[in-house]
């Protein structure tokens, strides 16, 4: 694959539908059948709808919010808002009304463009304290209002205007400003990242050209993570359409595992907890499976063990071991990726987050290629990832393009390259401390880079904890490990400026009560279910199995079952699902007290 020229995102997508036309750009369910969109049809429509943006008053520099989950729609808003030189600004579809507020408020947005009439009231509620947003545009059909415009009445230009809007196109430059991507903010509020034409564009293609001809025109992609995350932006959106590959959108995200049977998806960018959660959901169903079928299992699974290093190094296996392999995925290997609707998958990408090593044995091993990577959203995202043939279970890879990286003294990662952002909107004190004197974006991240530059994550430098002795616990590491057993949904390692660590978890009670109808435990609610001794020894010895490999001072000595799932709306998570430590802490200071007080644990 030649990749495509261009100093503009729009430039980019407009290119390639001149080269593919009537080829599927993107699919969309409707009436319970997925339905192909041309790449001809998205670029009429985007021109139309930029075209009819501009007549609204939108111009150069303009700051355009889109409110909406994942949807085709999406893309025509946002190649629209970038075709008239104006700058995205995407919010979280899962945002409150006053979270919203606070992004359109700092950005000064102008226009919002929102997805259904959920995303439209939380708007209309907030606009008179909103004194920059002068304009509304529903993508779903609304009730005729003077104050909201229709998405669909604004997709109809004729051609003469579509190709003003494709000339103007030329004129916006690399270093011209495209989005302003708003942080999680664990810690406060979120921080605008902002982001130039250039920044993305690097990233991409510094990407892409390690890998050029992984996926193509005849690849199909699956939509599912949120397009106002940049991972999704980055690698789920804008790498399609530099492969021309076809983007299905995922109907509904709680029935994501429905959708990715449906699709079958060559490619797949996931968060993580996507694989913990398809990987439990196996070993469950094993454990409850006949004598013949676990054994079959053990069998396959000791296969695909043997199996990760070919995968890894993208090697032929040697005879006896590939007839051993054959017979393992023909009886259960290929038979596990038919019931994931993986059995087409060339690649998965995962980001976000650690992704951990037992997973990415699994499912490598199986013959599924998860290129693990690391970025952030300053780095518009990524930074470092996995390439096929050189996978290394456990580490996010080698740095891409002209990324240097730099390890500070006190394990800190530093980044500095042609994809780092301008800095954060509107605030320089913020911008000012993210960077070092010689210009390396301190990342918050701990980590350590081998003799041939891959980089490990071992921790993130603010959730350190520090124990009263003076000793330094990475949380998330811990934490990792017991989210590898089906029992444990969520979970948070406490225990700064204490004598030892503990841990508040939130069961996965769908396996939890199928455990406790099996072994006969009686209960008339969760709270009772949690108090059960045998519920508490089941999870007492989850602990120990899972953190074996930890310290003495990485041990969990005392552990807390909670009832209440950990939310965005309930407030101890961030849009992009990331722990608001500070927030647990305090939300549940009585129960991480009383832990500490039952007595001193040696």
């Amino acid at each position: 694959m030649t990749l495509l020229e261009g100093n503009n995102i729009p430039e980019i997508f407009h290119r390639q539908a001149e080269n593919l036309t009537d080829r599927p750009c993107v699919a969309s369910k409707k009436n319970g059948k997925y339905k192909d969109i041309s790449w001809t049809d998205m670029q009429k429509m985007i021109l139309s709808f930029a075209y009819n943006l501009k007549k609204t008053g939108i111009k150069k520099g303009d700051r355009v919010a889109i409110f909406s989950p994942n949807r085709y729609e999406w893309w025509i808003a946002d190649q629209a808002i970038l075709a008239i030189g104006a700058v995205t600004v995407p919010i979280y579809s899962t945002n409150s009304a006053e979270e919203s507020l606070y992004i359109i408020k700092n950005a000064g947005v102008k226009c919002c463009i929102v997805g259904g009439n959920d995303h439209l009231d939380k708007i209309l509620s907030i606009t008179r304290k909103a004194a920059s947003l002068a304009t509304i545009i529903a993508i779903d059909s609304v009730t005729k209002s003077r104050k909201v415009m229709s998405m669909t009445d604004m997709l109809g230009a004729d051609e003469k205007n579509r190709k003003t809007i494709l000339s103007g196109i030329k004129k916006i430059k690399e270093s011209d400003i495209s989005t302003i991507i708003y942080t999680s903010g664990t810690t406060g509020n979120p921080k605008g990242v902002v982001l130039t034409h250039g920044n993305i564009i690097k990233d991409l293609f510094g990407t892409i050209s390690d890998i050029p001809d992984f996926f193509g025109p005849d690849d199909v992609f699956l939509s599912f993570l949120p397009l106002s995350h940049v991972l999704e932006r980055t690698v789920g959106y804008l790498a399609p359409i530099c492969y021309g590959s076809k983007v299905a959108f995922a109907e509904d995200v709680s029935r994501l595992l429905d959708s990715i049977v449906e699709v079958r998806p060559t490619a797949l960018i996931c968060v993580p907890r996507i694989y913990e959660k398809m990987h439990a959901g196996i070993i469950s169903k094993v454990k409850t499976a006949s004598i013949i079928k676990r054994a079959l299992f053990a069998f396959s699974e000791s296969a695909a063990a043997a199996n990760l290093h070919y995968v890894c190094r993208d090697l032929k296996r040697p005879f006896p071991f590939s007839l051993r392999y054959k017979i393992a995925d023909r009886l259960i290997l290929s038979k596990i990726k038919a019931l994931l609707g993986f059995d087409r998958m060339k690649g998965a990408i995962s980001g976000g987050g650690p992704l951990s090593v037992n997973d990415a044995e699994f499912f490598v091993g199986m013959g599924i290629r998860i290129l693990e990577g690391f970025g952030l959203t300053e780095t518009s995202p990524i930074t470092h990832f996995n390439r096929p043939g050189e996978i290394i279970i456990g580490s996010v890879g080698r740095p891409i393009g002209d990324t240097e990286v730099r390890i500070d003294d006190d394990g800190e990662i530093l980044i500095r390259g042609s994809q780092v952002m301008k800095g954060y909107y509107r605030n320089p004190t913020a911008t000012k401390e993210s960077f070092t004197k010689d210009g390396f974006f301190r990342t918050g991240d701990l980590g350590r880079v081998d003799e041939n530059d891959v980089l490990y994550i071992t921790g993130r430098k603010k959730d350190i904890i520090v124990t009263s002795g003076g000793k330094n616990i990475a949380p998330q590491n811990i934490e990792n490990m017991l989210k590898l057993s089906i029992f444990v949904e969520q979970v948070a390692i406490v225990g700064d400026r204490r004598k030892f660590i503990s841990a508040l978890i939130v069961p996965d009670f769908k396996q939890l009560e199928k455990w406790a109808d099996h072994n006969k435990v009686k209960y008339s609610s969760r709270e009772k279910l949690i108090d059960d001794p045998r519920v508490i020894r089941l999870y007492s010895k989850e602990i120990e199995r899972y953190t074996t490999s930890c310290s003495r001072v990485e041990k969990v000595k005392r552990f807390t079952l909670l009832t209440g799932e950990w939310t965005q709306s309930t407030g101890e998570l961030t849009p992009s699902q990331k722990v608001k430590r500070h927030i647990i802490e305090e939300k549940y200071r009585k129960h991480i007290d009383h832990m500490y007080r039952e007595g001193e644990v040696q």
